[in-house]
Parts: structure tokens; C-alpha cells; sequence
């Protein structure tokens, strides 16, 4: 997503300036192209010979250092940019940004960008929460600057609270955003399901299965830096709702999930039932705790709604995406299912293979269509599959159909 995307990082004078190491060496890794820009407080922190190293490119930290090109640096930088990432960003740079003030490379080279800006607060939280810089936020982000929450916790200077460099995870992941806002899937709607579902026994257990749902948390998290507008209903998971999502939708049981994706398939132009919904809940769900003394357990069971089904009858425009794990006759049964529940193609993935499954971080997976054709994909990251999948799914977008 990031590879070739030049990106400007320009880092000031505040203790999380060493953050921005690692930073830097996140968006080199994700495939971007990044010059850094310091103050001459940033320098007081960090050499810029760390940051050259880092991002093999010479660091600027002087506006008036020797040219090594005719071009004027600060414009021809801030014509470069794919994005700005202002990253740490102290109380004084944000409120130079608001007034306009561009008395050194930095701030000149912001004025003059057209790139999306992201500026990442680090401070005090005195300073973060005084009014004034409060009252620099809003200017920033009402003239389009965005501007990242920072993190709570214990801080440098001794204090605690609001004012931590975010994970840098999260800003990079933010930085795919933005940068995917231009991509394939702009002005596409995609649902996505993951996770398992959770059918009552009693007040404390319950069925379920061994679903993760990291398939669907990074189709989710693709989809997002694809540039589309993405619904996430989620069964209990342990994973962190991917940023920039278009609504997220916790659910328990299938009921519930159910009732989440009629709501929402309607406007969906794809759909991807990732999720390993239960095929049966309690029927007569106990309100108090059986307790196992002299009780003969019998569970009578019903059969919930089947979700992929329901939506295969009332399929239209969407592509509609199923998912399988199988134990035997693996192919066979992914081919009934994709026939019985009018699917555009079907995931499958054979759960006796090492490498395949849902908690691991890797699966290996069969990818059967509706024409006929069986895809048999290697061994792959979760991460890097979700991508793949999604590929496939663009290409049976109804404009794209006949290409």
C-alpha cells in the first residue's frame, strides 16, 4: 500500500522524537520512500545521522545549507509528498501551523504542501490540554490538517495522562488510509464478518468454535486501505477493530449477527462472510447457573439461521463471498456450498494442513469460483491473503465484469 508513496516526516523538538526512528523505519519497511525534515529542537534529541541511515536520504535541517539542486527545496519537497506526517509534533510547531508562521524548513515546507498532513501530537499534558493548544487543534483540523489522538499514560516529564506518542502501528496504519483513499475500492461499500458467535447454555457457558478472526479483521483492514467504506460485525474476538473503519459491529450470537447483516447488506456492493457462524443454539436456555450435582445433561439444540444462504436468495448487484473449512472431501463440499448459496466464489481451506486454521497468523487456502475454476493458493499470511482475496473480488465488480 505504501510502496513508492513518498512520504514527508518532519520531527521536532520533544522527548518522542526517538519514536519517530522506529517510525520511519515502519514506512521504509511498508515499501514508502521518506525524507525527514528536523528542527534544530529536534536535533537537540536525536542526530540527524540517524535518520539519514534510517531512511537513506539525506536529512534537511537547515533552510539555508548549501543547495545540491536548482530546485527551491522546501517547494520541490512539498510537491513530492504523497502525505506529511508531523510526527512528533510539539505545542509550539502545532501552534505555528495554526498561525501560519514559516521561519524555518518545516513550517515553510508545510505551507507549501498540497499533501494530506498528519500532525501526531507529543507532549505534556498540561500543555496538550491547555486551551490554547486545544484552540490550535481545532484551527488545524478545520482547515483540513488531521490530527491524531495522542495516547494516555505516564509521561517523560513524571506526569500521567493524555499526551503519549500513539502506537506506531496505529500511525502507520492511518498513513495506509489516507493513502487509500485513491485506491480501488473508493466509493465501494464492503461488509465483512469475522469471528466466531457465542449460543447461551446458562449465565456462564456457552458454544462456540475456535475462529480467531483474524481472516476477517485483516480483510477489514485491507479493504480499508483500499479505499473503502468498510463494515466490520464481529463475533468476541481478542483483536483490535482495525482504524478507519465505517462502522463496527460487535455481536455474540448468530442471532444477532444475523439480524446486524440484514441490516446492512442492502447497501453493501460486497459482502464477505468470513465468520464461523454457529449451525445450532440451546433451545431452551437455562437462566440460572446447572450446577453438574446429580444433573443428567441434555441439551436439545435448534438450528440458527443460516446467514450465507439467506443472503445468496436475495442476492442482486453484491458479490457475495463465502468462506469453508473443511476436514475431509474438501473440494467436493466447497463446490456444494457454492452452488447451494449462490456465491460469486468460496474460500476454503483444508483444516488437517499445517499452516491452515484459524488461530494461527497463516492459512493456505483453495479459492473455488463460480465458472468452474479452482485456485489453489501457497501458504500465506493472513494479511497477505486478505489482499489476494480481495483482488478477486474486485474483479467481479459489475463494471469490471466484462473486462
Amino acid at each position: 500500500m505504501l510502496k513508492d508513496k513518498f512520504v514527508a516526516v518532519g520531527v521536532t523538538g520533544s522527548i518522542a522524537a526517538y519514536k519517530s526512528i522506529q517510525l520511519v523505519r515502519l514506512l521504509k519497511k511498508a515499501g514508502a520512500r521518506v525524507q525527514v525534515i528536523m528542527t534544530k529542537s529536534a536535533c537537540e534529541f536525536i542526530k540527524p545521522l540517524t535518520f539519514q541511515v534510517i531512511s537513506q536520504n539525506p536529512v534537511i535541517t537547515d533552510m539555508f545549507e548549501h543547495p545540491v539542486s536548482w530546485e527551491v527545496a522546501h517547494v520541490a519537497l512539498a510537491d513530492k509528498a504523497d502525505v506529511f506526517l508531523v510526527a512528533p509534533a510539539t505545542a509550539n510547531i502545532i501552534a505555528k501551523m495554526a498561525a501560519g508562521i514559516a521561519d524555518d524548513m518545516l513550517t515553510s515546507t508545510l505551507l507549501a504542501t498540497k499533501a494530506t498532513i498528519v500532525t501526531v501530537p507529543a507532549m505534556n499534558v498540561k500543555m496538550y490540554e491547555n486551551a490554547i493548544t486545544q484552540r490550535n487543534i481545532k484551527c488545524l483540523r478545520k482547515n483540513g490538517i488531521e490530527v491524531l489522538e495522542p495516547g494516555e499514560g505516564d509521561l517523560a516529564c513524571g506526569y500521567s495522562g493524555k499526551g503519549r506518542f500513539p502506537e506506531l502501528d496505529d500511525i502507520v496504519a492511518h498513513i495506509k488510509i489516507i493513502l487509500g483513499k485513491n485506491s480501488d475500492f473508493k466509493y465501494k461499500k464492503i461488509l465483512i464478518t469475522a469471528g466466531p458467535t457465542r449460543e447461551p447454555i446458562d449465565p456462564v457457558r456457552f458454544i462456540t468454535n475456535h475462529s480467531s478472526g483474524k481472516m476477517g479483521y485483516a480483510l477489514a483492514e485491507k479493504a480499508i486501505q483500499r479505499g473503502a467504506n468498510t463494515i466490520l460485525i464481529s463475533g468476541p474476538t481478542n483483536l483490535k477493530p482495525p482504524l478507519g473503519l465505517y462502522k463496527y459491529i460487535p455481536i455474540e450470537t448468530a442471532e444477532e449477527m444475523f439480524k446486524a447483516v440484514m441490516e446492512h447488506y442492502l447497501d453493501a456492493d460486497v459482502i464477505i462472510k468470513s465468520a464461523a457462524v454457529a449451525d445450532f443454539s440451546v433451545k431452551h436456555q437455562e437462566t440460572e447457573k446447572i450446577k453438574k450435582q446429580g444433573f443428567n445433561m441434555n441439551i436439545e439444540l435448534k438450528k440458527n439461521p443460516d446467514i450465507l444462504q439467506e443472503l445468496g436468495n436475495r442476492k442482486k448487484q453484491q458479490v457475495l463471498i463465502g468462506f469453508a473449512a473443511e476436514t475431509t472431501r474438501v473440494v467436493s463440499n466447497a463446490q456444494d456450498k457454492l452452488k447451494r448459496k449462490n456465491l460469486d466464489f468460496i474460500v476454503v481451506n483444508d483444516l488437517a494442513q499445517e499452516g491452515a486454521g484459524f488461530a494461527g497468523d497463516t492459512n493456505i487456502v483453495k479459492i473455488l469460483h463460480k465458472d468452474g475454476w479452482v485456485e489453489e493458493l501457497p501458504k500465506m499470511l493472513k494479511v497477505d491473503l486478505a489482499n489476494e482475496i480481495l483482488d478477486r473480488v474486485y474483479s467481479y465488480l459489475p463494471q469490471n465484469r466484462a473486462l
